[in-house]
């Protein structure tokens, strides 16, 4: 990897923590658990459409690791929620992107939907109560609502660039 595309790299990085300790001051993230607009993603949608994988992977990892650093810490339950949620949303996010004709739009809805059951699946692995099930329809609505709201951002910001 070149030097240019590590500074870009890790000025996205940067973005996406700063977007995240935001994001974590907006109080719609204490209204209801779990419900977040995740302003990161905006980010990692960008470096998938704009860069490749193994970058957006790069670049949502440690951007838990270092959120996890400076607000929640390591390896606890939240840390876990996080980790699980971008992954999933990650994987999921790349293989529509690769095997649908969805827009970005729908790609970011994709993305929030697999984020909520990502961390849905840990919530039941971790406190062994599968009644946690029962939140994931008050998620996946608000994942409808964010994924539009954070595709249309990274649609915009995408634009932007190619102008």
């Amino acid at each position: 990897m070149d030097v240019k595309k590590i500074s870009k790299i890790s000025m996205l990085l940067s973005i996406s923590v700063v977007l995240s300790l935001i994001e974590s001051i907006i109080p719609i993230v204490g209204i209801i658990p779990g419900i977040k607009l995740g302003l990161a993603n905006i980010v990692v949608l960008y470096i998938l459409y704009t860069m490749t994988l193994k970058d957006a992977l790069y670049v949502s990892i440690l951007r838990v690791i270092l959120v996890g650093i400076l607000r929640t810490g390591l390896f606890n339950i939240t840390f876990l929620f996080s980790l699980s949620g971008a992954l999933f949303s990650l994987i999921f996010m790349f293989l529509f992107k690769k095997i649908t004709k969805l827009s970005i739009v729908g790609i970011s809805i994709i993305g929030s939907i697999f984020h909520s059951i990502g961390q849905i699946i840990v919530a039941i692995i971790l406190l062994s109560n599968i009644n946690i099930i029962y939140y994931l329809p008050v998620l996946l609505f608000s994942s409808i609502i964010t994924g539009i709201v954070i595709g249309l951002c990274t649609n915009n910001l995408i634009k932007l660039k190619n102008n």
